[in-house]
């Protein structure tokens, strides 16, 4: 519990910080500025794994899984890489949810800002009950498995889908019935009043849209960093520092998103990874360093190809 506790005073204070001193003002991030963030946030997740290395060398963490410490490590890295590449999808949505509604760039980061919120609540409760069906009923591991493998086949034969569209989802059309919508937007909040009526802003629609298409990623992503582990704490804060990272990650990408298309064949990859481990885990027991490395390699080969299909175009 001391661990747990001190963990999430830290993301808390994190996010404090963030938003309270680094970003107090609302204004344009830069590629620069975001590139700079990217990379402490990568850095500061791994100087984590050595965090980590140490908890479980120590009694202050439960290890119900017996691991080693540089098992635990390494397994921290690889659910932290497993969750940073399938947020590529999310970011090509977030995309097209802040196009579609008009929100200004100096104003994403505050939408991001509460969605990340919004997904630690939302993210915990998924990993509490995932890991929780995982331990009780061990056969859910092949229904998870056999999920990811489903998903990973879908993405190579579906081949080009129509772009989702925020205006015409459910998630829009369902808050529109509960409060009145402008596309006005005041600033940087979330509500205003007209005529003695409270509407929502695009900033606050755009958030809910947000809020809902994560929890949809997440029925991937979570299942595959169970793939990994079934250690709480390792698939907890693996995906925090991954989620945490990830506002910066927009808009460091968010200028060139078109040279990154081809990463889906490397998500193709890893979610047939992770699903087969899953599957067959009962017969082949796969070390850890070759599962970090093959997540690893599969994220390198997709961004060199898709840079170079990029260039050739």
């Amino acid at each position: 519990m001391i661990v747990w506790i001190s963990f999430l005073i830290i993301i808390l204070l994190i996010l404090a910080l963030d938003l309270g001193v680094f970003n107090k003002t609302p204004h344009i991030i830069s590629s620069k500025e975001a590139s700079k963030w990217t990379a402490i946030w990568f850095s500061f997740s791994m100087l984590f794994s050595g965090a980590v290395y140490w908890l479980y060398t120590t009694e202050y963490i439960s290890n119900p899984n017996h691991y080693t410490s540089e098992v635990a490590a390494m397994k921290f890295i690889t659910g932290y890489l497993i969750e940073l590449s399938l947020s590529i999808d999310n970011i090509f949505v977030i995309a097209l949810i802040f196009a579609a509604f008009k929100i200004p760039q100096k104003y994403q980061h505050r939408v991001l800002f509460w969605g990340i919120i919004g997904a630690i609540v939302f993210r915990g409760l998924m990993i509490f009950f995932g890991v929780l069906l995982i331990n009780k009923f061990t056969w859910t591991t092949y229904i998870f498995g056999a999920f990811l493998l489903f998903t990973a086949i879908k993405m190579l034969f579906t081949g080009e889908e129509s772009e989702f569209e925020p205006k015409q989802s459910f998630v829009y059309k369902s808050l529109g019935k509960i409060i009145p919508i402008t596309s006005i937007t005041d600033k940087e909040h979330f509500f205003i009043k007209i005529e003695n009526k409270t509407f929502a802003t695009p900033l606050f629609v755009s958030l809910v849209v947000i809020e809902v298409m994560d929890v949809i990623f997440a029925v991937d992503s979570v299942p595959a960093i169970l793939a990994i582990t079934s250690d709480p704490f390792l698939v907890f804060s693996s995906n925090i520092f991954a989620i945490l990272g990830l506002r910066s990650m927009y808009f460091f990408l968010a200028n060139m998103l078109e040279k990154f298309r081809h990463l889906e064949y490397s998500l193709i990859a890893i979610l047939s990874f992770v699903g087969l481990k899953m599957l067959l885990h009962d017969y082949i027991e796969i070390p850890e360093w070759f599962s970090l490395g093959f997540i690893a390699t599969s994220l390198i080969i997709g961004v060199l190809v898709s840079i170079k299909m990029s260039e050739s175009q």
